[in-house]
């Protein structure tokens, strides 16, 4: 029988992982866990107490870790406040002297900077070590380095030993001392006014469950080890039983001192993906975020306030699915089963009550929307919608969800430009209406979930076109739209809509760098109302969905590496959008009102007379 050890602290959490360690060797017992204390290794002492992890004791007295000959060695570091990779140097010295044929690291998934930049479910090359970016991110890159630097061995070696960085989420326990089991055991807990971002939470035996597929594997390198879905800040509060303090970030972080840029992870996502672990390790998590929060919750003898999941995901997270059984809390079963949420914090509820109220208020009356060709767009499966963005705020596309939604019941997930995740309040507006940050990975997750993939092919560029030149299409960007919708099979469905120009007008600029860094705009745009007085001018909207464009039916996923094929499928999309936004505006008579689609059928054309 081969002897693990289990380097850690004394606590609630170091307890736990070792009794779910020893839980997954038996039957058969092909291991023993022993847990030994941090301080008393690094001194020398190991300061063991002989622990199984099934009892806490077996009443023997630890030896030294250099007098064992240990299977594997287990470290979990210190959470809180942050890493001191100059303070593990003799613990870290200590374990690579001891030569044992498996080491596993456990780092943390803050690792990845919180940012309005962040993609979403970040593989595990996305680590950003700036400090300026994010110091708790940068102690976690640091502590790291200092592994890989002791422990990896060298590429000289015959046969170096295994070294498997794991990057849970966090656990939050009961009487645990890093930073989350401290904000969630809270009565009150203060979160950043205006931000939602989705958290993802870990349980005990998820996380025992990665360090034994990692030592049975003896796998090498870095995984990420995430739970089965994810849930907005929040929801945790809620589910945790206590109730949210909304502070405002930079008065938090007055009172934190080095903790300061924690504040950060209560702002923006910094979810991490699992894909890797799944197919280096076969681990795959059994319990969801919510799972985990109810546990804490239960734990701590509260009850988990009641939270409004969605029973419409429209995305998952690659490899993984909210699991729909009830989580486990220490051998009992939890009695409500865990809301489910969307990955990137969509609230379909909450479009619907806005399609009401304001959204409908805007179609109907504002804008008087007519539009045509709502048949010829796909009822199920994946698609790439192509639009025209104009006039600066995102409000075309916010129509043409709306349109979307009550027309067809789809709900289209639009690629957003980082500035409009950047803000309070505009961030959660932008992701509950289903914005995902843009990048290839996300727009890929949103297809193969069978999703309707919103793009504006010109890009920010688009939105910010003067008036003079606002119905005359500018580049199509890397024409990354086809290489997604020829990747996965997807039919594109352009779109175009004359009239959202006029809403806010772009007659002239000022480029002040201040407000381009602030934003991220190309420019200050100046426009009749815009920024003296930022209300839209009512103009008269006419949108036309025109005949999907079937390239899966054309060219095979292979075709996204020719340059040659994708350029020609995009220049026709491009040809078709310039060709309908020049008739309707050869039709249109007043930038105000007039309805041009006079002559197409009845059934497909809606919008009020102006």
């Amino acid at each position: 029988m081969a002897d693990v050890a289990l380097i850690a602290d004394p606590g609630p959490l170091a307890d736990r992982l070792g009794e779910a360690l020893a839980a997954r060797a038996s039957p058969p017992r092909t291991w023993t866990c022993h847990r030994l204390d941090r301080a008393a290794v690094a001194a020398g002492d190991d300061g063991g107490d002989g622990s199984d992890g099934s009892d806490g004791s077996d009443g023997s007295d630890g030896s030294a870790l250099a007098a064992r000959d240990w299977r594997a060695v287990v470290y979990l570091p210190p959470r809180h406040p942050v890493p001191q990779p100059a303070g593990e140097a003799a613990l870290l010295d200590a374990v690579a002297a001891v030569g044992a044929p498996a080491t596993v690291v456990l780092s943390s998934s803050e690792v990845y900077p919180p940012h309005h930049h962040h993609p979403g479910f970040a593989a595990e090359a996305f680590a950003d070590c700036r400090p300026e970016r994010n110091r708790v991110a940068a102690a976690w890159c640091a502590f790291e380095a200092a592994v890989q630097a002791r422990l990896g061995g060298g590429e000289a070696a015959d046969a170096p030993p295994a070294l498997a960085i794991l990057r849970p989420a966090p656990v939050p326990v009961a009487g645990g001392d890093d930073p989350w089991s401290r904000r969630f055991r809270r009565r009150f807990v203060a979160t950043v006014p205006g931000h939602d971002p989705p958290l993802q939470l870990l349980t005990v035996d998820d996380l025992a469950a990665a360090v034994a597929a990692a030592l049975s594997r003896r796998a090498h390198g870095v995984f990420n080890v995430v739970p089965d879905g994810t849930l907005p800040v929040a929801a945790a509060v809620r589910l945790a039983g206590a109730r949210r303090l909304p502070v405002p970030g930079w008065l938090q972080r007055l009172f934190r001192g080095a903790d300061a840029d924690r504040v950060e992870y209560l702002r923006f996502a910094w979810t991490a993906g699992g894909g890797r672990a799944l197919e280096e390790l076969g681990y795959r998590p059994t319990a969801g975020s919510a799972a985990a929060v109810m546990a804490l919750a239960r734990e701590l003898g509260r009850t988990p306030r009641r939270v409004r999941g969605t029973t419409r995901p429209a995305i998952s997270e690659p490899h993984l699915e909210e699991s729909a059984a009830p989580a486990l809390v220490r051998g009992a079963e939890v009695s409500v089963p865990p809301p489910r949420f969307d990955p990137f914090g969509m609230d379909p509820d909450y479009i619907d009550a806005f399609g009401r109220t304001l959204f409908r208020f805007l179609h109907d009356g504002y804008w008087r929307v007519e539009h045509r060709g709502l048949d010829r767009v796909p009822r199920e499966g994946r698609l790439v919608l192509a639009g025209v963005h104009r006039g600066f705020m995102p409000w075309d596309g916010v129509m043409a969800l709306h349109l979307m939604v009550r027309e067809l019941g789809r709900y289209p997930r639009f690629l957003l430009h980082p500035c409009l995740l950047k803000f309070p309040f505009l961030h959660d507006y932008m992701t509950k209406l289903g914005g995902i940050p843009a990048c290839r990975e996300n727009g890929d997750r949103v297809l193969a979930g069978e999703g309707v993939l919103g793009i504006y092919p010109e890009g920010i560029r688009g939105a910010f076109t003067p008036y003079r030149r606002a119905y005359r299409l500018g580049k199509f960007g890397r024409d990354e739209y086809v290489r997604m919708a020829l990747i996965n099979r997807a039919p594109i469905q352009p779109f175009v809509t004359v009239g959202s120009a006029e809403t806010y007008p772009i007659f002239g600029r000022l480029d002040w760098k201040w407000w381009k860094r602030y934003t991220e705009w190309p420019y200050l745009p100046l426009t009749p109302t815009f920024p003296w007085l930022p209300v839209p001018l009512p103009s008269k909207w006419h949108t036309e969905f025109l005949e999907p464009i079937h390239v899966e039916e054309e060219a095979g996923p292979e075709a996204a590496d020719d340059r040659e094929v994708v350029r020609n499928i995009s220049r026709r999309v491009r040809r078709r959008m310039q060709g309908a936004m020049d008739e309707i505006r050869g039709r249109r008579r007043s930038i105000f009102w007039g309805n041009v689609f006079t002559d197409a059928p009845a059934d497909r054309v809606v919008g009020r007379p102006a």
